[in-house]
């Protein structure tokens, strides 16, 4: 994942993420994408101790770094040209997958980034019942009670229309920022008439979107996709509301994930 903040007429923050697929070998790919698109921050998942090694020519033009390679395709990089504060690295539902949160300054502002890539449904479990909805939804009620500036990147294993996600948006009270622009498919790279949105930003109601963009193959399963936002105390983006049975039914999942 990508950030980059701009000083131009107004200062926006560009972010970028990217599964790479761990056994994917095309690094001078990735390379060439984060050379160009010299974005402010980005998140790369799926990554091991090779992929450590080879996008590691890149610290110091990103002096700050969460690095998390495990071989498990949970993997997790996040190299931020921002500096960040408060950096919490989590193992909300499995110890073997991490998320990461952390704090950037954008115009005099806190923000709060979260970064995930919680497990897909297990074929032949209850859908509406898996470790992926219940870190989805932890983490969306966490960013309801912060209430402060957020945003949540990754691959999080979901289409944008399931259920799951929009329980989230409800719970979370963030926006989808694909709303009204288009699907921008990030997955199955290798098969066009297959694709769906799995690789996602969600923003809270601070932000303008200024641009969306899927990028180039770069070898992996996923196509990268980025996003600039511009931060904006006068934005009010129309968000979903939770019923009193919603958050029942949303920590029920929190509940039944932790104890899968």
């Amino acid at each position: 994942m990508v950030i980059s903040a701009k000083k131009q007429e107004e200062e926006s923050i560009e972010l970028l993420v990217a599964n790479v697929y761990q056994y994917n070998d095309q690094y001078d790919k990735a390379r060439q994408l984060l050379e160009k698109e010299q974005s402010d921050i980005f998140v790369l998942v799926e990554t091991d101790q090779r992929w450590k090694e080879e996008i590691e020519v890149f610290k110091s033009e990103y002096p700050y770094q969460v690095e998390l390679p495990i071989d498990n395709t949970y993997g997790m990089l996040l190299y931020s040209k921002l500096e960040l504060q408060n950096v919490e690295i989590n193992y909300l539902i499995n110890e073997e997958v991490p998320s990461i949160a952390a704090d950037i300054t954008v115009q005099g502002q806190t923000v709060r980034l979260h970064a995930i890539h919680p497990t897909p449904p297990v074929p032949g479990e209850n859908t509406h019942s898996t470790e992926r909805d219940a870190e989805i939804l932890m983490v969306g009620k966490r960013v309801k009670e912060e209430n402060i500036p957020s945003i949540i990147m990754g691959d999080l294993n979901d289409v944008a229309w399931s259920y799951t996600t929009e329980l989230f948006l409800k719970i979370s009270g963030m926006g989808d920022p694909r709303r009204g622009r288009g699907m921008y498919n990030t997955f199955h790279a290798k098969y066009p008439f297959m694709r769906w949105p799995l690789d996602h930003f969600f923003v809270s109601s601070h932000f303008r979107v200024k641009k969306i963009k899927v990028h180039n193959s770069i070898g992996s399963d996923h196509f990268p996709i980025s996003i600039a936002l511009v931060i904006n105390p006068a934005t009010h983006n129309e968000k979903l509301e939770a019923s009193a049975e919603e958050k029942e039914e949303a920590e029920e999942k929190i509940v039944q994930g932790i104890n899968f």
